[in-house]
Formats: C-alpha cells, sequence, structure tokens
C-alpha cells in the first residue's frame, strides 16, 4: 500500500480522467494474442484433426470439448484469484498476463504437433487423443491465466458508461484485427509450404510469437492507469470478505448478470458453430479449395471489425439494445441464405459472409460493454468490487458454449457419416448426409442461438438511465466516506 501513496506518477493519473489514445491501444493490444490462438483454433483445429491427424470427427470434437470444459471450469477460481491478488508494483491482474505470457504461447504452439506413437495409423489414434487432450488442457489453462485478468481490467481502466462501449471497441478492433491477421497469415503459409502437417506447425509458432509480445505490450501500456485505480481502492475501507460460496450466491442472484450470460452465451454458440463448420461449407458444399476458407473468413471478421466502429457510435444514439437487435438481424437472414446456397453461387456466399460480419460485431461488442454495469450494480449491492469472478463467468459461459459447439458439430459429423482423412491423403467425397448435416450446421443451428439471444436482450434491465442513477448512489457513498 505504501508504495501506491508513495508513487508520484499514479497520484497524477486519476481514474477520473479521459483515457488517452496511448492507453487504449496498450489495452486493445491484450487481446490481440488470446484472438489470434481462438481464431485459429476455432477455424481449424477440428479440421486438423480430422484431416491432418487422422483422428475421428467424434473424437476430436471430444478433445476440443474436454479442454474448454476444464477451461471454463478453472474460470471462476483464476477469477476470484485475481480479485484476491496483491502486488504493489503490479496491482492485481497485471502479474497474471506478465509471467503467464510465454507458457501461454509455448503450450498453445505443441497442439499443432502430431506424434507418431505407432507406424499403424489406427493404432496411433488413442495416444494421439490423449496426447491433445493433456495438452489441451494445459494450454487453456494458461489462456485463461492471460485472458480472464485481461478481460476483468475493463472496469478498472474507465469508470464511463460510453467511454467504456469505446474502449470495447478498441478491444475488439485488435481482437477481430488478430482474427484477420491470423487468418491472412494461414493464407500465406498455406500457399508457400505444401505439407499440410508443416503449414500448421509453422503457422502456429509465428502466432504463438505474436500472441506473447502483445500481451507484454498490454501489460506495460496500462501499467500506469491500473495502478491508478489500485492506489484508490486499497484506500479506502473494504467490507469483511466475502467466502466464495457467498460470493457465487450474490453473483446468481444478480438478475442482470444472468441476463448478460445468457445474452452472451447463446451469441457466441451462434458463432462458435459457424466459425468450426465454415472450412467444411466451403470444401464439401461450395466444391471449392481449402485457400479459399481464408479468404471468406476474412470477409466475416472484416467486415465485423469495420462495423465495430459504426455500432459503437451508434450505440451512443441509440443504446446497446437497438444496435444488438440491427446487427443480430442481418445475421440471421444471412444465415437462412447460407443454407440454401449452391456451388455455382461463390459471389452469393461473400454477400452472406459479410452480412454475417455485421451480426458477428455486435456479438464481440454488446455483451462485453454490458458487463462493467452489472459489476457496479453489485458493488452498490455488497460494496465490494469483484470484477474477477463476475469476468471468470462471463468468459466460462464463452467456452462452454464452444465446448458445446465444437463436440455438437464433430459428433453430428460423425453420425452423418463424414469421412476424416490423413495428411497426404486426396480430398474424400462426403456422402449426402454429411452435407446435409453441414448444411443445418451453418444455417438453422446458428439462427435458433441467435433468436433466443434477441429475446434475452430485449428483456435485459439496466438502461443507460438506470446505469446513471447506480453511479450517482455509488458517487454518493463514497464521498460521504471520503474516498476519492
Amino acid at each position: 500500500m505504501n508504495d501506491f501513496l508513495g508513487d508520484d506518477n499514479l497520484i497524477k493519473t486519476p481514474i477520473t480522467r479521459k483515457l488517452d489514445l496511448k492507453t487504449k491501444l496498450a489495452y486493445g493490444a491484450g487481446d490481440l494474442g488470446p484472438a489470434i490462438t481462438s481464431n485459429i483454433g476455432i477455424f481449424f483445429m477440428l479440421v486438423f484433426f480430422t484431416n491432418v491427424a487422422g483422428i475421428p470427427a467424434g473424437l476430436a470434437g471430444s478433445i476440443l470439448m474436454i479442454g474448454k470444459i476444464w477451461d471454463a471450469i478453472n474460470d471462476p477460481i483464476i477469477g476470484l484469484l485475481t480479485d484476491k491478488t496483491k502486488s504493489s508494483r503490479w496491482g492485481r491482474r497485471l502479474p497474471w498476463l506478465l509471467y503467464g505470457a510465454i507458457p501461454f504461447g509455448f503450450f498453445f504452439f505443441l497442439q499443432w504437433i502430431v506424434p507418431q506413437f505407432s507406424p499403424d495409423q489406427s493404432s496411433n489414434i488413442w495416444p494421439l487423443f490423449w496426447y491433445y487432450v493433456v495438452i489441451g488442457i494445459i494450454s487453456q489453462a494458461f489462456f485463461t491465466v492471460v485472458n480472464l485478468p485481461y478481460t476483468a481490467m475493463t472496469p478498472e481502466l474507465s469508470q464511463d458508461y460510453d467511454e467504456r462501449t469505446s474502449l470495447n471497441s478498441f478491444r475488439f478492433t485488435f481482437s477481430i484485427g488478430g482474427s484477420i491477421l491470423s487468418l491472412i497469415l494461414a493464407q500465406i503459409v498455406f500457399s508457400q509450404i505444401a505439407d499440410s502437417q508443416q503449414q500448421y506447425l509453422v503457422l502456429a509458432g509465428i502466432c504463438a510469437v505474436v500472441s506473447i509480445l502483445s500481451l507484454y505490450w498490454c501489460v506495460y501500456g496500462t501499467r500506469d492507469r491500473i495502478l491508478a485505480f489500485e492506489a484508490q481502492r486499497i484506500q479506502r475501507e473494504e467490507p469483511e470478505e466475502i467466502p466464495f460460496f457467498a460470493q457465487l450466491k450474490i453473483v446468481f442472484t444478480n438478475r442482470p448478470f444472468l441476463f448478460v450470460i445468457a445474452i452472451y452465451l447463446f451469441s457466441w454458440l451462434g458463432v462458435q458453430i459457424t466459425a468450426s463448420i465454415i472450412p467444411y461449407f466451403v470444401v464439401y458444399c461450395m466444391g471449392l479449395k481449402d485457400s479459399d476458407v481464408p479468404t471468406l473468413m476474412i470477409a466475416v471478421q472484416g467486415t465485423a471489425l469495420v462495423m465495430l466502429f459504426v455500432w459503437s457510435a451508434l450505440s451512443k444514439r441509440v443504446g446497446k439494445k437497438l444496435v444488438y437487435f440491427l446487427g443480430m438481424s442481418i445475421w440471421i437472414i444471412a444465415a437462412g441464405g447460407l443454407f440454401f446456397l449452391q456451388p455455382n453461387q461463390p459471389l452469393l456466399m461473400y454477400a452472406m459472409a459479410i452480412m454475417a460480419g455485421c451480426g458477428v460485431s455486435t456479438a464481440y461488442l454488446v455483451p462485453w460493454s454490458m458487463i462493467p454495469d452489472v459489476i457496479e450494480l453489485d458493488e452498490l449491492q455488497t460494496g465490494q468490487r469483484r470484477e474477477g469472478i463476475f469476468y471468470g463467468f462471463m468468459v466460462l459461459l464463452q467456452k462452454f458454449g464452444l465446448a458445446f459447439g465444437l463436440f455438437l458439430v464433430g459428433n453430428a459429423l460423425q453420425a452423418s457419416g463424414f469421412k476424416e482423412s490423413v495428411a497426404g491423403q486426396a480430398a474424400v467425397s462426403q456422402p449426402d448426409s454429411a452435407l446435409f448435416a453441414i448444411r443445418i450446421a451453418i444455417g438453422p443451428l446458428p439462427t435458433i442461438c441467435l433468436i433466443i439471444g434477441l429475446v434475452l436482450t430485449f428483456f435485459y434491465p439496466i438502461t443507460r438511465e438506470m446505469h446513471a442513477e447506480i453511479m450517482m448512489k455509488l458517487k454518493q457513498r463514497r464521498e460521504g466516506t471520503g474516498e476519492i
């Protein structure tokens, strides 16, 4: 505590001051690494398992589900630990990014190796299964170590309702920009390297290095602002600490929070199902090449990146709810169109991808800009700042959505008769049942998820006016206790 009070630079960095561009850029950079690695995993890992490692689709989906379920379970635990972290030099969140960055990149890379446990491919399947399960669990643990504390930094960087939306637009500019960068890198690597196994190794190595460097940029670029918040937080008298299970009870009796996590769950379930099935849709339903997959993904992510700024500006005028409704409605139309597309309609496919990108950007922006408002309501009710546990459950739901989506897609493909292959084999012809399953996963399944999200958003209770009232009451409480 004395370290905080004795740092003149921190005293001169009031948290009420508007964020400068340098801090916003550094904060945004913190999502670059997780976005690059997640995007590569979402779009290519299932295909890597089935078409490079030669693992049956059902088992491949199970590998990803196991890793993500463990990842989801450890989120609230790490979130709580970050709330309890005490570091006068780095605060509560930054030490996790600082020390977790290198292991995060290293274990991500190990997921793209194909060890040969046996010369017989059929005997190699189960050893590969367990290798990817173990490495996946470790990799996802380090993903949580760097990503969960990072997401919990938003309300610490700014307490302004609209500035948080702006801050999240910077975050997701880097996030979607990282996704686009990963796809451009994939396109370059795939065009330069013929061997499919080497393609993924090189791509993973480049993405791991970029991820580590971007996390260090975030740590050093946001430190002053984060520690200014910490300096004020530790000066006020904290109420008696609430036990972990009592915290869980409070979290899940926070009605607006339940709406936010449900909206986020169904939004991201739609995103994950669509993302994991796109490579199969492009190759098997549209009759295009593997090299066309990154191009289509860039169309989606590029549109989402541009629309982030449009939706962010529009939300200041019409509110977060209407922005979400507009984006999701456009995406629903696109999902319906993709279901009916035929192989001779590639231009329409790109048009639908651009429309889907308009909706994807609201799935990034809106739920994450709602969660800080929920945290302030919790502070008003309990007297404690508990960003970690709220963001922990937010990320938990994202990963459950991803795990369930990948498991559902993998097992649906296997049940429909999808034929896997291994690196070096010619492309196999898929039965009509598998092609129909791919079309169901690209259209109707995401549509159902998005419609449920729209219904939940309609009933979300926190408006701009309600948030202003919450902040006014918090300000009165702090002034009454002599807080800065």
